[in-house]
């Protein structure tokens, strides 16, 4: 093989920004840092454009940062396959190319001159650990797929987590009157408590603004805009509400942001004091911002993803104390299943959590970064 390693990353859209956000994060991060030629293959590149404008919806081809981006169409092109591929979150790959794969394999004859990827879910369940990595051979080919997961631990994937991002954090964490300026807000009172709050559909929200309102301290919650505008503007009796917006209600003050692009988001979780997220993408990149989170999951059948918050908060809270940690379980089962948000009780621990949200990112930066373990794996000579 001569050039840079070339490698294939498949993505379907989802949860709208979740799947192509992890995979846009981990293309660049590849491309950047390990001197790999990606192409990443996504379905809906309206979804990417929405998280880097610098992408263009209409083209079937671009590059931008380092990547090659393609649009996936039906039927698939017949193309050479990558030395490595990956399938991320069982998107499964086109037949034509799956046969292109096993041709390419049985003319080099070399066992381990591709490998194939399935990157799984991020999941803090303890079962990850002993199938991250494991062999899973075609039923009808001589192919072997590897399932790889991201998680919490050194005997799995690890986080995505690019190379400079902390040192960048810490940085700006230290002057972010740029930043209020970009999104065109004042610089907060220090006395108020600033929170981000991205989220599904949650029939929660109410609720939870209302909380706000009554809360004894000013609360200003800024919201990216997203598919929760219709409710909110029925909270707050606006027949709509777009960004730009302002509504306040007792001690809340909510703005109505425009979407942000993954560098401004990044820059607005490292800003605030206390991040609502969602899914995996905006997940992972709270537990860096170094902040108290209150995650919502994206449901799945039969409860499946409150198994996974389960084990998300019994990873979580192994440190923190036992107020702290009842407090933060109680309000993320509230915001997940329904029940009292009691705001106040839970923000009683904001020094408490806010300590332990550093404490948490020291500790996971001692298992490696998911495209640095990607990268390992992919060498590997078992393989």
């Amino acid at each position: 093989m001569t050039g840079a390693p070339r490698w294939d990353i498949f993505c379907r859209v989802i949860d709208n920004y979740g799947d192509i956000g992890v995979c846009w994060r981990l293309s660049r991060q590849l491309a950047a840092e390990h001197g790999i030629s990606i192409r990443l293959w996504v379905d809906e590149i309206s979804s990417l454009h929405r998280i880097c404008p610098d992408i263009n919806p209409d083209f079937s081809i671009q590059h931008w940062q380092g990547v090659e981006v393609r649009r996936w169409i039906e039927p698939f092109p017949a193309i050479t396959p990558a030395e490595v591929v990956i399938e991320a979150f069982g998107c499964t790959l086109p037949a034509n190319y799956v046969a292109a794969i096993a041709q390419q394999l049985s003319l080099a004859k070399v066992r381990n001159s591709l490998v194939w990827i399935n990157l799984e879910y991020l999941s803090a369940e303890s079962w990850i650990e002993s199938y991250h990595g494991l062999p899973s051979p075609h039923p009808n080919l001589p192919l072997i797929k590897y399932f790889f997961f991201p998680g919490f631990t050194e005997v799995t994937g690890g986080l995505i987590r690019e190379h400079d991002l902390l040192r960048q954090r810490v940085t700006q964490q230290q002057n972010f009157t740029d930043f209020w300026q970009k999104i065109k807000l004042p610089v907060p009172d220090p006395a108020e408590t600033t929170i981000s709050l991205f989220c599904y559909d949650n029939p929660q929200i109410n609720n939870l603004l209302d909380a706000w309102a009554a809360s004894s301290s000013t609360v200003r919650c800024l919201l990216p805009e997203s598919k929760v505008l219709p409710n909110i503007a029925q909270w707050a009796t606006r027949e709509k509400l777009v960004p730009g917006d302002f509504v306040q209600r007792g001690s809340l003050l909510l703005h109505i942001l425009p979407f942000l692009p993954q560098e401004d988001y990044d820059h607005l979780l490292w800003a605030c004091d206390c991040n609502f997220v969602r899914g995996e993408d905006s997940f992972v990149r709270a537990q860096w911002a170094a902040k108290p989170l209150i995650w919502q999951i994206y449901p799945q059948q039969d409860n499946a993803h409150q198994v996974k918050l389960d084990a998300f908060l019994d990873r979580y809270c192994q440190k923190l104390t036992k107020t702290a940690a009842a407090s933060l379980r109680t309000f993320h089962l509230g915001w997940n299943q329904g029940g009292h948000l009691d705001w106040e009780t839970f923000w009683q621990n904001q020094t408490t959590l806010q300590i332990h949200a550093t404490t948490w990112v020291q500790q996971l930066t001692l298992i490696g970064d998911l495209a640095s373990n990607l990268v390992n794996f992919s060498k590997k000579p078992a393989l």
